[in-house]
């Protein structure tokens, strides 16, 4: 899931999700890959865009309700990782919640 994510015309809901995160890796990026493959497999995902520098990273991913965020967010296997996201990988993180209810693409 690379690129800028096809989403359906508004309305959607976007989750942001900035970090920081602590030094080294300790399984982290191993993890980020098995959420977003399970991620992408849950009822209501639209799609995910993700960045991180040296500092700070920064996560969106689209959902067709709130029903679909809170479902995901109470995912089993995705609560361990916010767990160890909390004891392990995240300096800090802010998570915003948001409806897309209007959009715009560019593309060559």
């Amino acid at each position: 899931m690379n690129g800028i994510a096809k989403t359906p015309a508004p309305p959607y809901y976007a989750v942001i999700f900035a970090s920081q995160r602590t030094e080294g890796d300790n399984g982290y990026g191993n993890m980020a890959d098995k959420m977003t493959e399970l991620a992408s497999q849950q009822s209501g995902f639209l799609g995910i865009e993700s960045a991180r520098d040296a500092g700070l990273g920064i996560t969106v991913s689209y959902w067709d309700s709130l029903h679909a965020i809170q479902a995901w967010k109470e995912n089993a296997a995705h609560q361990v990782a916010q767990r160890r996201g909390k004891s392990e990988w995240y300096q800090s993180f802010a998570l915003r919640i948001c409806k897309v209810e209007r959009d715009y693409f560019f593309e060559m």
